[in-house]
């Protein structure tokens, strides 16, 4: 079964092969009471140094947490092969963070000599993309900050759904777009209408990334997303649209591979009657 985690991260880094620092940080994100970024050396770090990209995971609110502080996490960390899923490199680990280790990752992520390739497919119009993924397992010692942060932060109605301030546009451009979505939509409860309506978000999200950057697991989760809010009431066309159309492509990519394996499996078999 594909592992869960509770946040999925995309990062891109521009202009990389020509990046004036030797290391950059990521946006902050919060996952499990703490701030995180990731944190990439593009010349590598420690024994890397020259050798290959090293990428970390960091707790951004250290120095605000508790005498003690903890965090179980799990983490997978992926630079993308722009030009094919399976060349993508991938590494998990399920570290501990605490005083003594805000910072946990891979010295050695890519070899520099495929990652700035121009042929390669991570190196693609001077961008390369991470995808990092995070869960916290476990949370010792609170981070006052992220309380008070959560207090200021009150939802805002609109249309009839409780949102974050941070996502007022994107609901607003969503009900514009889309006047009817919730048109069907009849569960009271406000959080449970919170929830859908964060799915949704995350889901046109998703499929508004480029087919390359959606493994199959992905677009077998979006799928479930989407029949689950499409029968919870909520009008979808232009999303199942956009899977539908991935996910012809995908298959037809599968297609292609099979053909491919079927003629090699074909030449392979000409060879043996050759050789005997």
């Amino acid at each position: 079964m594909e592992e869960q985690y509770e946040k999925k991260i995309t990062w891109t880094i521009k202009n990389f092969s020509s990046l004036p620092s030797d290391k950059i940080c990521s946006d902050n994100f919060v996952v499990g009471d703490s701030k995180w970024r990731l944190v990439a050396y593009p010349k590598g770090h420690g024994d890397s140094l020259n050798k290959s990209l090293s990428l970390f995971l960091a707790v951004a609110d250290s120095e605000s947490l508790p005498y003690g502080w903890k965090r179980d996490t799990k983490y997978r960390q992926t630079v993308v092969n722009q030009t094919s899923e399976k060349l993508s490199q991938q590494k998990v680990g399920k570290p501990w963070f605490n005083q003594n280790c805000v910072s946990w990752g891979f010295q050695s992520m890519v070899p520099l000599t495929e990652l700035l390739d121009i042929n390669g497919g991570f190196l693609v119009n001077g961008e390369i993309k991470i995808v990092a993924e995070v869960g916290v397992l476990e949370v010792v010692g609170k981070s006052d900050v992220l309380e008070e942060t959560s207090l200021v932060n009150e939802s805002i109605d609109v249309n009839g759904f409780q949102v974050l301030p941070s996502q007022v546009e994107s609901v607003k451009s969503l009900f514009i777009k889309h006047p009817d979505i919730a048109s069907q939509f009849r569960p009271k409860n406000p959080h449970l209408r919170t929830a859908y309506l964060n799915s949704i978000l995350s889901l046109s999200e998703s499929l508004c990334q480029s087919p390359e950057e959606l493994s199959n697991a992905d677009l077998a989760n979006a799928y479930c997303t989407l029949t689950c809010v499409t029968k919870a009431g909520f009008k979808l066309d232009w999303l199942e649209k956009k899977l539908k159309e991935i996910g012809e492509a995908r298959l037809q990519e599968i297609e292609e591979e099979l053909k491919d394996m079927k003629q090699t499996c074909v030449d392979m078999e000409t060879l043996l009657v050759f050789l005997r």
